[in-house]
C-alpha cells in the first residue's frame, strides 16, 4: 500500500507538469487524493494499459517541459541584445585569436567536463570561421563532484605566469587527453613537464593566493552571470549555457550584424 501511494503521488505530479489547460487537472488530483482505491482498482483491472497510458503521459510533459524550457531561453535570448552581460576583461588576460576583434567570445569551463571537450571543439572552429574578427577568453568553473577540475584548473592558471602559450597548450592537451584526468596531479604534472617549465615555480604557484583568487573570481562571475553548469559562454554579451554547435553560435553573430550590435 506504501508503494501505491508513492506511485499515487507521482502520478500526480505528472498530471502537474502535463500543464492541463483546464480545471479538470486539480478536480482529478483532488478525487485521487480523497479516494486513492479508484485509481488502485484501475491499475490492477488493466495495469498493460495503464503502463502505456502512463508512459504516454510522461511523454507529453517532458515534451511540454522542453517546449517551456525553448520559449524562456529564446525571450531571455531575445532581451539580452538590447541588455548585453559584461563579463570583466582584464588587462592581462589571454586571449586566443585576434585582441581587440570585434566578436569576443567567453567560456566558463570545467577541465573534467566532457561537454567541455566538445564546447573547446565549438571554439576552434568558430575561431577558424571568423579568423581575425574572433577573441576567446577562457575562464574557470570548476565543479566540484569533479575531482580533478579544480586542481587542473589551478595548473593552468600557474603555467599562464610564465607562458601564455604554454598555458595554452596545456589547455589543449588537457582536452585532448581527457580521460587520463582520472589519475589526477600524477598526469598533469606529466603533462606540465613536456612543456620544460620551471616546475620548482611550478609547484609553488599552483597553491599561491593570485592563482586561486584568480579562479575565484570567474566563479564568482559565472555564478552572477546563472552559469551554474558547463561550459558556459558569453558571445557579445549573449549567454549560451551548454555546448551547442557551431551554428548556433553562428545564429547569434548573424543575428548582431542584422541589429547593428557589431560589424564584420
Amino acid at each position: 500500500m506504501k508503494f501505491m501511494r508513492s506511485l499515487l503521488l507521482f502520478i500526480m505530479s505528472v498530471l502537474v507538469l502535463a500543464g492541463c489547460q483546464t480545471n479538470m487537472k486539480d478536480e482529478v488530483s483532488k478525487v485521487i487524493e480523497e479516494n486513492p482505491e479508484i485509481l488502485i482498482k484501475a491499475i490492477e483491472a488493466k495495469p498493460a494499459e495503464f503502463v502505456m497510458a502512463f508512459q504516454k503521459a510522461v511523454k507529453n510533459a517532458q515534451g511540454a517541459l522542453a517546449e517551456k524550457k525553448r520559449k524562456e531561453e529564446e525571450k531571455q535570448l531575445e532581451e539580452r541584445y538590447d541588455n548585453p552581460l559584461k563579463p570583466v576583461i582584464r588587462s592581462d588576460e589571454s586571449i586566443r585569436g585576434t585582441k581587440g576583434a570585434p566578436l569576443v567570445l567567453i567560456e566558463y569551463s570545467d577541465f573534467e567536463c566532457p561537454f567541455c571537450s566538445r564546447g573547446f571543439d565549438t571554439v576552434r572552429t568558430l575561431l577558424e570561421k571568423y579568423d581575425g574578427k574572433l577573441q576567446f577568453v577562457y575562464k574557470h568553473l570548476p565543479l566540484s563532484f569533479h575531482p580533478s577540475a579544480m586542481i587542473a584548473a589551478q595548473y593552468y592558471e600557474a603555467i599562464r605566469l610564465q607562458s601564455e602559450d604554454k598555458a595554452f597548450k596545456f589547455h589543449d592537451a588537457i582536452f585532448a587527453n581527457q580521460r587520463k584526468l582520472k589519475n589526477g596531479e600524477k598526469f598533469l604534472k606529466k603533462t606540465a613537464k613536456k612543456l620544460k617549465l620551471n616546475m620548482k615555480k611550478l609547484a609553488t604557484d599552483i597553491k599561491s593566493k593570485k592563482v586561486m583568487d584568480r579562479i575565484k573570481s570567474d566563479q564568482q562571475e559565472a555564478s552572477k552571470f546563472g552559469m551554474q553548469g558547463t561550459p558556459g559562454f558569453i558571445l557579445n554579451g549573449i549567454p549560451v549555457k551548454g555546448a551547442y554547435p557551431p551554428d548556433y553560435f553562428v545564429g547569434i553573430v548573424d543575428q548582431l550584424v542584422k541589429r547593428g550590435k557589431v560589424k564584420l
